[in-house]
């Protein structure tokens, strides 16, 4: 039996961990398909026909001219890296990161345990699934009307730093494995990130630790998305248009499944994965702090017809409580504009989890009024 203070300290985190909000409940994707894998029901098909993928082999000039960051010559101080970087994050909001350091066992152990967990019967799933007050475990998020397109997509969302947010209630217990491999994973990518934010920090014109610094405390959380094949993948999304409300966010693809799309000059951009690499992208938070210099991305997930694919999302943030507001520094000149309104954190990510991913909505809502 644990101690009085091991008792005091679960209750004492019960007591600070956030929650984020309620997502209505829907059906589970994943066994729609098993059900019937030839039938789509008519809550999932897409009414406009311009938001209709052109499916995941859809081929694009501009996949190839997406920026590639070698972070190993970041963290080792180069000038002409850190300029590339500045570069991918004014005029894309989005790179893919080689040389992480992050083994390459880390980054298969987290695909293989993840892949378990979701071949588990939806019973053994549902044993960690999303309360009625919370958007932490297996479910569906952003899910706010009955009349609302849902997304083709399952998931599972964790917060796993700070240790004292976690809601260990949520965590998969099956595979056996499996917390084991979002902690490895997790330390190394919260060690990429929080290296990342530095650099960020440092083309934003600032001290390196300037940027870390402001979140108070940088908050982590994962989410692991499982979209199943679709007999009408040009009918679907696997993920809704979105930018995301973090600092930054990382993701890593499966290398052999094209599904991640992101939105450049008013097209759909197919991001085709590079083995071992890392997706980043920046995150409203950035957006703000920088008086739209850097922009969050758009982005979306498209389906296919004969696979399933799984993508795994790491979201880092600041504290509930950290005001957000463009950094004087970055209103480029006297008499320029301040392009957004000052927000409380917690505020500004709890009203986007209020509404349906769309577009640019959240950082829209932000601006001042011209």
């Amino acid at each position: 039996m644990g101690s009085y203070t091991d008792v005091a300290l679960i209750h004492e985190e019960v007591a600070v961990a956030p929650t984020f909000g309620s997502s209505l409940p829907v059906p589970n994707v994943q066994e729609i398909v098993k059900s019937d894998p030839l039938h789509v029901p008519e809550r999932y098909l897409i009414k406009n026909q311009e938001d209709m993928p052109k499916g995941a082999d859809h081929t694009c000039k501009l996949s190839s001219e997406i920026p590639t960051i070698d972070f190993s010559l970041l963290s080792r101080g180069h000038k002409e890296e850190l300029t590339r970087l500045d570069l991918a994050c004014k005029e894309w909001g989005f790179f893919q990161m080689v040389n992480h350091g992050v083994a390459t066992e880390v980054l298969q152990g987290m695909k293989d345990a993840a892949a378990k967990f979701f071949e588990l019967p939806v019973e053994e799933k549902n044993k960690v699934a999303m309360t009625s007050d919370d958007k932490q475990g297996y479910g569906h998020a952003y899910v706010v009307s009955e009349e609302q397109i849902l997304d083709w997509s399952d998931l599972l969302f964790l917060i796993v730093y700070p240790p004292q947010y976690r809601k260990l209630k949520f965590w998969p217990t099956t595979p056996e494995e499996y917390k084991e491999a979002i902690e490895a994973y997790s330390i190394e990518v919260k060690r990429v990130g929080e290296e990342l934010i530095r650099h960020i920090s440092l083309i934003m014109g600032m001290e390196k630790d300037a940027l870390l610094a402001l979140h108070q405390e940088l908050v982590q959380g994962v989410l692991v998305n499982y979209y199943p094949p679709c007999f009408m993948p040009d009918k679907v999304l696997g993920k809704s248009p979105h930018s995301d409300t973090s600092t930054i966010t990382i993701l890593m693809q499966e290398d052999n499944v094209t599904g991640l799309q992101i939105r450049k000059e008013g097209e759909w951009v197919p991001v085709k994965p590079i083995p071992n690499a890392l997706v980043v992208n920046v995150g409203d938070v950035v957006e703000i702090w920088s008086n739209g210099k850097y922009k969050s991305i758009e982005h979306r997930a498209v389906t296919t017809e004969s696979k399933a694919r799984l993508s795994y999302a790491t979201f880092l943030f600041p504290h509930d409580d950290v005001e957000v507001e463009p950094f004087d520094h970055m209103v480029e000149s006297p008499g320029s504009l301040r392009m957004y309104k000052k927000v409380r954190y917690g505020d500004y990510l709890r009203q986007s989890l209020k509404r349906k991913m769309e577009g640019k909505a959240h950082t829209d809502a932000a601006k001042t009024a011209s």
